[in-house]
C-alpha cells in the first residue's frame, strides 16, 4: 500500500497479552519496546495517544477496550500504519484476523507485523490462514492440558492448583518448602478467622455485625483495606479450607451470559467472552490443608448462616424502592440504594426518599467516602424510568 511522499504518515502500535500474570511479568513491555524500535528504524514518529495496549485481555474475542479505540481511530482515517508484533496479537482466531485486516485495509491503514509480511499473493494468504488455525489449535491444546493437569494434581493433594492461599494462610511454593507447595497457617490472620467463626457460630452475629466489629478493631484486610466487605466475610465463612479441606473446581467456564443489569465494580467492556458457573459440591475435589477451626464449628456456622438468610427473607420489606439493585453509579461503579429522608429529630419522612450511591457512605470505607455523585429523588427517577418503559411497550 503506497503513501504520498509529501504527506506525514501517522503510525500507531497495538500490543496485547492474555493474562494478568503475563502483564505483571512485563511481557507487554517487551512487545511495546520491539514495536517502538521498528517504528524508529522505519523513520516514523509515534505519538503517545496512538499506543493502544490491552493488558490481560483474551485474543479469542474482539471486545477489548483499546482495540475498540484503535478501530475507531482507523475508521476516522486518522491512522496510516499499525505496527503489531504478530497476527495472533490481533486475535487467536483466523476469522477475526481477517475481519480486522480487511477493516484496516478498507480504511486505508496498513498493518505492519514484526515477524510476518503481508502480501496479496495466494501463498502469503495461505500461510496467514495456517498460522491463525495453528494459533487456535495451540490455545485449545494448552487450555485442555492445563485443565486435566490441574485435576490430576488436585486428586494427588497438591495445593499448587488452588491459585493462592486464603486469608489466614500463607502459600509456600515447592522451592521454598519441602519439595512441594503447601499452605502454612498465618497465626495473626488465623486469630481473626477464629474470631469471625466464633462471633457467628456462638454469638449468632450477622455478617454486617462482623464487619462492624472488625472495622472498630482497626483490623486491616490482606489487601490493606481498612474496611471489610460483607462479601469477603461471607466467602470466608463458606470456605471449607478453614476446616482443613480446600476445595478445587468450585466453578467452571461456560457460555457468556447476557447481563440484564449494569456490572458493578467493573468496566462496561467485558474482558472475556465467557461466564463463570458454580459447580455442584459433589463434584468438588478436596485437598487436605491445616485446619484453623474444627469441623464442628464450621458446620455450626453454616447452620447459622442458613438461619440468618431465612430470617432476612421473612422480613416484611416490600418493594419500597423499585430500582434498588438495578442502578449502578457511573463514577465509582458501586450500587445505588434507597434511603429515607430523616428530619432533625432523626425520624423518617415518609413522603419522599433518595437513591444514594454506596460510594458516598464514608463509614463503609474506613471513614473516607470514595464518590461524590449526587443523590436522586426516588419518585423522580422511578417516574422517568416508568415513562420510558411505557414508551417502549407502546413502540416496540
Amino acid at each position: 500500500m503506497g503513501f504520498k511522499e509529501d504527506q506525514m504518515v501517522t503510525v500507531s502500535l497495538y500490543a496485547r497479552v492474555s493474562s494478568g500474570k503475563q502483564a505483571q511479568e512485563n511481557t507487554i513491555a517487551s512487545q511495546v519496546a520491539a514495536l517502538e524500535r521498528q517504528i524508529s528504524v522505519d523513520g516514523y514518529e509515534l505519538l503517545r495517544e496512538y499506543k493502544f495496549i490491552d493488558n490481560g485481555y483474551s485474543g479469542s474475542n474482539l471486545v477489548r477496550p483499546n482495540l475498540e479505540k484503535l478501530r475507531d481511530r482507523v475508521a476516522e482515517g486518522k491512522i496510516d500504519k499499525i505496527y503489531i508484533h504478530s497476527p495472533d496479537r490481533l486475535s487467536r482466531k483466523y476469522a477475526y484476523q481477517m475481519i480486522l485486516l480487511e477493516e484496516f485495509q478498507k480504511a486505508g491503514a496498513e498493518a505492519v507485523f514484526l515477524n510476518y509480511e503481508i502480501n496479496d499473493n495466494p501463498e502469503s494468504q495461505l500461510l496467514l490462514q495456517m498460522q491463525g488455525m495453528i494459533a487456535e489449535y495451540e490455545r485449545a491444546k494448552i487450555m485442555e492440558r492445563s485443565r486435566r493437569g490441574k485435576i490430576y494434581a488436585a486428586n494427588k493433594g497438591c495445593v499448587s492448583v488452588m491459585g493462592g492461599a486464603p486469608y489466614g494462610y500463607r502459600y509456600i511454593d515447592k522451592c521454598t518448602g519441602v519439595g512441594q507447595a503447601l499452605f502454612e497457617i498465618n497465626e495473626e490472620e488465623a486469630d481473626v478467622v477464629r474470631k469471625v467463626f466464633l462471633w457467628v457460630g456462638r454469638e449468632r452475629a450477622s455478617i454486617g455485625e462482623v464487619c462492624r466489629r472488625l472495622n472498630t478493631m482497626s483490623i486491616i484486610t490482606r489487601t490493606g483495606k481498612k474496611c471489610w466487605d460483607r462479601s469477603v466475610i461471607w466467602g470466608m465463612l463458606k470456605n471449607p479450607a478453614y476446616k482443613g479441606q480446600a476445595a478445587f473446581g468450585k466453578t467452571k467456564v461456560g457460555v457468556k451470559l447476557q447481563h440484564i443489569r449494569p456490572q458493578r465494580h467493573s468496566c462496561e467492556q467485558p474482558k472475556d467472552n465467557y461466564s463463570i458457573y458454580p459447580v455442584e459440591k459433589a463434584n468438588w475435589i478436596y485437598v487436605k490443608v491445616p485446619n484453623i477451626v474444627n469441623e464442628d464449628v464450621f458446620d455450626i456456622v453454616q447452620e447459622q448462616l442458613a438461619e440468618n438468610r431465612k430470617i432476612a427473607r421473612t422480613r416484611e420489606r416490600g418493594a419500597k424502592y423499585l430500582l434498588q439493585g438495578l442502578i449502578v453509579c457511573k463514577c465509582c461503579r458501586y450500587a445505588y440504594y434507597g434511603s429515607p429522608v430523616r428530619n432533625k429529630r432523626g425520624e423518617k419522612v415518609d413522603h419522599y426518599a433518595y437513591y444514594r450511591c454506596i460510594g458516598r457512605d464514608s463509614y463503609r470505607f474506613g471513614g473516607n467516602k470514595i464518590c461524590d455523585n449526587k443523590h436522586i429523588r426516588t419518585d423522580a427517577l422511578e417516574t422517568a424510568v416508568w415513562e420510558e418503559v411505557k414508551h417502549l411497550l407502546k413502540n416496540p
